[in-house]
């Protein structure tokens, strides 16, 4: 077998993100044949995600991304195990090369069947670095929007990232829909609207209220009345519109929407966050 070049392991290295120990051994044991030492890295990866599948993956990058006319958007999770990993800059490149294909796709499924830079799928890729890192790698999850106009905004250090969704393309929009956006990363809400909130959430919340005004001893005959109450604070707290703008504590989030245009309102949004 003809010696093992650095200029063959750089290359190999490049193609597969891999560690030049890594690709040096490979080559060697394809003795020297590029695709076959590609090969085999795949299948280490193979073997260290069968390892891993039960470990927790918690850490990783959120990203949004949004169409160039600003009618589309999706939200990404691509998930490791550790801190020290999601930060290495190479893990980042990697994570924004897929949420830019993933703003092609409609579903999950679609978009980790489809092809990553060549003759691998984005399923196949990340189970290729899971061997080249040694942690699990995955999905965490996806979200898409589609709207006359959609927004995003990602937190520093891509824990959360958030889109949101406009009524219409008005001057002024970008604007809106970035700061709604971080307003759903900042305070987390539950739904858009009242009529967003599970049923069952509004009755154990309901629940909990009365319990609290027993113990307070308030008659049994009121509980309802002022139950009714909270519930309204607990939507205006919860809901993305209704919540107090973070930006002017004297204004809703729907209300700042509407200063922005009369024609204009938040129709929907999404949120990820890691853990």
């Amino acid at each position: 077998m003809s010696k093992i070049t650095a200029a063959e392991v750089n290359k190999l290295r490049k193609s597969t993100g891999a560690g030049m120990m890594d690709c040096k051994k490979a080559l060697v044991e394809a003795g020297g044949d590029f695709e076959a030492a590609i090969e085999l890295l795949r299948k280490k990866g193979q073997k260290v995600a069968a390892n891993r599948a039960d470990r927790e993956s918690a850490e990783g990058a959120v990203i949004a991304r949004v169409n160039a006319d600003a009618t589309a958007g999706v939200v990404v999770s691509i998930n490791c195990e550790t801190d020290f990993v999601a930060k290495n800059d190479s893990y980042l490149e990697l994570a924004n090369k897929l949420a830019d294909i993933a703003l092609e796709h409609e579903t999950k499924d679609a978009f980790l069947a489809t092809t990553f830079e060549g003759d691998l799928s984005v399923a196949d890729k990340l189970t290729e670095q899971t061997g080249v890192i040694g942690e699990k790698i995955e999905i965490g999850g996806f979200e898409r929007l589609e709207a006359p106009f959609v927004g995003s905004y990602i937190h520093a250090g891509n824990k959360i990232a958030t889109l949101v969704s406009l009524s219409t393309a008005v001057e002024g929009a970008a604007e809106a829909a970035k700061n709604v956006a971080m307003q759903a990363a900042a305070m987390n809400p539950i739904a858009l609207n009242e009529d967003g909130v599970d049923a069952a959430v509004i009755e154990k919340e309901i629940e909990i209220a009365k319990d609290q005004l027993r113990q307070e001893g308030k008659p049994e005959a009121m509980l309802d009345n002022i139950a009714k109450g909270k519930i309204k604070r607990f939507f205006k707290d919860n809901t993305l519109v209704n919540q107090t703008y973070i930006k002017d504590s004297k204004q809703s989030v729907s209300a700042y929407v509407s200063s922005v245009h009369a024609d204009l309102s938040v129709t929907g949004f999404k949120r990820l966050a890691l853990g």
